[in-house]
């Protein structure tokens, strides 16, 4: 069997062009996974699920953890199988052999990254002139001063990614452990607030239907809500090639990154129920990206906690955007080495050996995208954003789980395995996938639009690749092997002109 043909958006190296270093060891790695699912999604996310469900928010939290976990075991059997970067995109393409739908998986990975590093551009934004006004030291700004600072900060990132992995991740550590700071101190205020009786305890086991949508709709949307403060793990699939014996300490990791975010999600469910009102809780979710900040104002009056929390908030969703940054420039330049982005793409520095010309194309999407949704004065920026990373992601997961049941099938028997998916699992965490990536969850329309606006740039581009390389006479991922895939791997040739 080719093994040459697990590298669909691979970086291998031609010639003398530099190669990615193996950095991340076990420790790095669930550093990695945890801070990237911490991050900005429990504050961008828990304001709009208590305006929706009320009481009960960490249920929906609860349950996109289950489906996100179910989604992590078809992904480690696949990493454990083809430990290439590229992901759900070399998944894809070993399942089905289509480079066209192996092209869309991709770059709505990437957009995925991009809009959720814009997410946290915002919340970063919101919680950093919060901290300034509850300090006293100025009046919180209107929308343009905020989304200036977003996207200032999308440059700062995008310098950080500049200097490389091993600086990134690093960097990610002193940020993880800001996380989790962050989130202690919300779960020690909402305790704090039930010892001293002032609480409502009751409250956490109460549906509040705010937007009359009865009970089991109320928690399908919230939880399709949540699954953006659940997601992040799929990241490090991404950072395959830059992890030390990636076959065997992925799946302990990932699992473990999973497990202790959901007990931090859980327990600030419970303390933003224990403080606020039912009344506040309907009123939260315009907080956007600073609810959790309100949480520490109301429970903690007589402690300056709330004059320090907003500033180390910052430095946590800092954490989410650096993190989805480096994937989605590393994914970028991968498919521009398979020649189904344009070749400049693919460039890397000589001497930091980091993707530069990936990392400005990801940037710039992100300043227009931020822009963009900026510009309409009514919209809600962080749930817009969130919600449209949740949605191209969960379309994402659809992909992966039935990938990975094809694959079963295709699997060589002599070849060592390291983890399988239990049973079922993948068939049923497609089907909670699509469920929660339809309209019925009510999604708003321009999340469908943000989402689609993004895949036709890309389709674009992959078009115009195309057409160079039906000129030059090159087929898409024939410099590092596609054209090797042998018929024991029994995937078919690319379709006439693609």
């Amino acid at each position: 069997m080719s093994t040459t043909s697990d590298k669909v958006f691979d970086a291998t190296p031609e010639g003398d062009e530099p190669t990615l270093k193996r950095v991340l060891g076990p420790k790095l790695l669930l550093l990695f996974i945890v801070g990237d699912i911490l991050g900005a999604g429990v504050y961008a996310v828990t304001g709009t699920m208590a305006g929706t469900v009320g009481g009960i928010v960490w249920l929906p939290f609860l349950l996109a953890f289950v489906v996100a976990t179910l989604t992590a075991f078809s992904y480690l059997e696949l990493v454990t199988q083809y430990p290439q970067a590229a992901g759900a995109a070399l998944y894809t393409h070993k399942a089905f052999g289509i480079h066209f739908v192996t092209f869309l998986v991709a770059f709505a990975v990437v957009c995925s990254g991009i809009t959720s590093a814009s997410t946290s551009a915002n919340v970063l934004a919101q919680n950093f002139f919060g901290g300034l006004a509850i300090n006293g030291w100025m009046d919180m700004p209107g929308r343009e001063v905020i989304t200036a600072v977003a996207l200032g900060f999308m440059l700062l990132l995008a310098a950080i990614n500049l200097r490389g992995v091993g600086e990134s991740v690093k960097f990610n550590v002193v940020l993880t452990l800001v996380e989790v700071i962050a989130l202690c101190i919300v779960i020690g205020v909402g305790f704090y607030v039930m010892a001293q009786g002032t609480g409502n305890p009751a409250e956490i086991t109460v549906f509040t239907d705010h937007q009359d949508k009865g009970l089991f709709l109320a928690v399908t949307a919230a939880t399709s809500i949540a699954f953006f403060a659940m997601v992040g793990f799929e990241d490090s699939v991404n950072m395959v090639e830059e992890t030390q014996n990636p076959e065997r300490i992925f799946p302990r990791t990932m699992l473990t990154g999973l497990g202790i975010a959901v007990i931090l999600y859980m327990l600030v469910a419970v303390s933003v129920v224990s403080v606020l009102t039912p009344t506040e809780l309907e009123g939260i979710r315009e907080a956007e990206g600073a609810a959790l900040l309100e949480v520490v104002h109301k429970g903690s009056p007589d402690f300056p906690i709330d004059k320090v929390f907003p500033f180390l908030a910052v430095f946590a969703v800092a954490n989410t955007a650096l993190i989805n940054m480096l994937m989605a420039s590393r994914l970028i330049y991968g498919m521009a080495r398979q020649d189904v982005l344009p070749r400049p793409l693919g460039r890397v520095l000589p001497g930091r050996r980091t993707p530069w010309a990936g990392i400005v194309f990801s940037t710039v999407l992100a300043l227009g995208l931020i822009w963009y949704v900026t510009s309409d004065p009514e919209s809600n920026v962080v749930a817009n954003l969130s919600g449209t990373t949740a949605f191209l992601l969960l379309c994402v997961f659809t992909l992966v789980n039935v990938a990975c049941v094809v694959l079963r099938g295709k699997r060589d028997p002599n070849r060592e395995v390291f983890f399988t998916s239990p049973g079922p699992i993948p068939i049923v965490a497609a089907l909670l996938c699509a469920f929660l990536a339809g309209p019925w969850v009510g999604r708003p329309v321009i999340q469908y639009q943000i989402a689609g606006g993004l895949m036709a740039i890309g389709v674009v581009l992959w078009f115009i690749t195309w057409l160079i390389n039906r000129r030059t006479n090159t087929r898409e991922g024939e410099p590092v092997g596609i054209q090797n895939i042998g018929k024991d791997d029994q995937v078919p040739p690319p379709p006439p002109g693609l």
